[in-house]
């Protein structure tokens, strides 16, 4: 069981009263599929966004274990599922690339408004035609003179119409190369850069999805994060952090949805007593629980083997594959315990399973962490076959 610091308690806390009193609309929201700003506003003002950024930049300086430990608590307390989704996503998909990787120029530039929220990110990986496959991408980025010139089109971008900034990932050498990509930061208002029209989804709706399009854009050649060839590495390196964060944030709303629960089993009555007294309706929130204790404990568990930088590979597809898996489990089950009132949207349970679902798809399907987990234990060729 991890043990917790006075401080780290207190920033926890002070993040989890924040979040408490957001959301309360988001049932109007998530029906109309806007992004809650003011919302957004209010963790901006309480420093959220610069949790694991380096003080010099204005960032906290947190931890990683730090930062999904508070993170979970912003899951438990803001019921919008959406905005939690596009915290994560700016942090994690700008931030972290340029603490990690970017040029002490290019941090200095950005991080301060990243950490500050007053800039918002995004990261654009996904293309149309390749889905899952990182290594078949086919935005290109060809070097003239002083600037990379990017052509292409990314798919389902979080954030897209809203972000300042989107971490690009583009081609510079050969498909299937793991030296072949590499990421660029790209400014929102760049000439030849166009969002497309918001994405209608099935959940996570007040989190903004797009395409992107890059139609000979010019972009810095100083504005290459890390260094020409290193976009797989840098893409690796916030895969760990996107999935540690983000289904470290549903570990929270899992707990959330679990207090819920109890409650109306202790108060809703059938037949002379408490529906709680129900053998099975009690047996499928102890199910909730067990999903929302083991998926805590592959969460932090696996935070604590990768931020000691040890080899972490099976621990994050696990991780990913528990959790999302267990979420989906525990939003069905509550939708049962609450009957027909889980199944209509006016008490938002239904929504917590179309809030869910997702996270069996985004960060790498649960099909493709089966696969993974499979080639590391040497049952099947990895998806695309090594470089000699």
């Amino acid at each position: 069981m991890m043990r917790w610091s006075e401080e780290q308690q207190e920033l926890r806390e002070a993040i989890g009263a924040v979040a408490a009193k957001l959301g309360a609309d988001h049932l109007e929201r998530d029906q109309a599929g806007t992004f809650d700003r003011d919302g957004w506003q209010r963790l901006k003002d309480v420093g959220l966004f610069g949790l694991p950024f380096d003080p010099r930049h204005g960032g906290l300086g947190k931890d990683l274990l730090t930062t999904v430990h508070v993170l979970e608590q912003l899951g438990h307390g803001c019921q919008d599922s959406g905005l939690n989704f596009s915290v994560s996503t700016h942090m994690v998909s700008t931030g972290v690339p340029l603490q990690r990787f970017g040029s002490s120029a290019l941090k200095a530039r950005y991080l301060p408004e990243i950490c500050a929220g007053t800039m918002i990110g995004a990261h654009a990986i996904t293309e149309p035609s390749g889905g899952s496959d990182v290594m078949g991408m086919q935005t290109t980025a060809v070097l003239d003179g002083d600037d990379f010139v990017l052509n292409g089109s990314k798919s389902f971008i979080s954030n897209a119409s809203i972000a300042d900034v989107i971490v690009v990932y583009a081609r510079t050498g050969a498909p299937g190369d793991l030296a072949g990509i590499t990421a660029f930061l790209v400014r929102r208002d760049s000439p030849g850069l166009s969002v497309g029209n918001p994405i209608s989804k099935m959940g996570l709706r007040t989190s903004p999805l797009a395409e992107v399009f890059l139609d000979d854009v010019r972009v810095p050649r100083d504005h290459v994060v890390g260094s020409k060839g290193a976009g797989f590495l840098i893409f690796d390196h916030v895969m760990k952090w996107e999935i540690l964060c983000g289904f470290g944030i549903n570990v929270g709303e899992m707990r959330r949805r679990l207090e819920r629960c109890v409650e109306y089993a202790r108060t809703r009555t059938q037949f002379g007593s408490v529906i709680g007294a129900n053998q099975s309706v009690a047996n499928m929130i102890v199910e909730m629980r067990i999903d929302l204790e083991t998926s805590q404990k592959w969460i932090y568990d696996t935070a604590e083997k990768v931020q000691s930088k040890a080899d972490a590979a099976g621990d994050v597809a696990m991780t990913k594959l528990v959790v999302s898996e267990a979420n989906v489990r525990s939003a069905l089950n509550a939708i049962q315990v609450f009957g027909g009132y889980g199944y209509v949207s006016e008490y938002g349970v239904e929504k917590d399973l179309r809030d869910a679902v997702g996270g069996r798809i985004y960060s790498g399907t649960s099909e493709i962490q089966r696969h993974r987990l499979a080639t590391l234990m040497g049952l099947n060729r990895p998806l695309r076959p090594a470089q000699a």
